[in-house]
């Protein structure tokens, strides 16, 4: 098993949930975050000017078995890019072992393919 953790950016959202749900993968968490990127410097949007300092951003968590791991990664890549500076990352790592606490089973028969 691995998790897949991806900072994307929040424009791209709702494109990547879409084609996620629509690739098979029915669940992951999600969640806002800030974080400071390359790129340190002013810009301006409608007369007001800001930093870029500090990104806003939204981190997905996808668990899943070994095979649904480069689909995955692959749906992300080609929905979240834009080819500008601040598209994002993802990043693997290995999951050792999962619990369901509802039924207590655990292994990756916890993580259910969608039927």
């Amino acid at each position: 098993m691995k998790k897949i953790e991806a900072i994307i950016r929040k424009t791209k959202f709702e494109d990547v949930k879409e084609a996620l749900l629509e690739s098979d993968i029915n669940w992951f968490e999600y969640h806002n975050v800030h974080g400071i990127g390359q790129s340190r410097e002013e810009r301006i949007y409608r007369g007001v000017q800001y930093s870029t300092d500090v990104i806003e951003r939204v981190a997905l968590t996808i668990v899943c078995r070994d095979q649904f791991v480069e689909p995955t990664i692959k749906v992300i890549l080609r929905v979240a890019h834009t080819g500008e500076i601040g598209d994002g990352r993802i990043f693997v790592s290995d999951v050792i072992d999962t619990w369901s606490i509802r039924t207590g089973e655990h292994g990756d028969t916890v993580l259910r393919d969608k039927k």
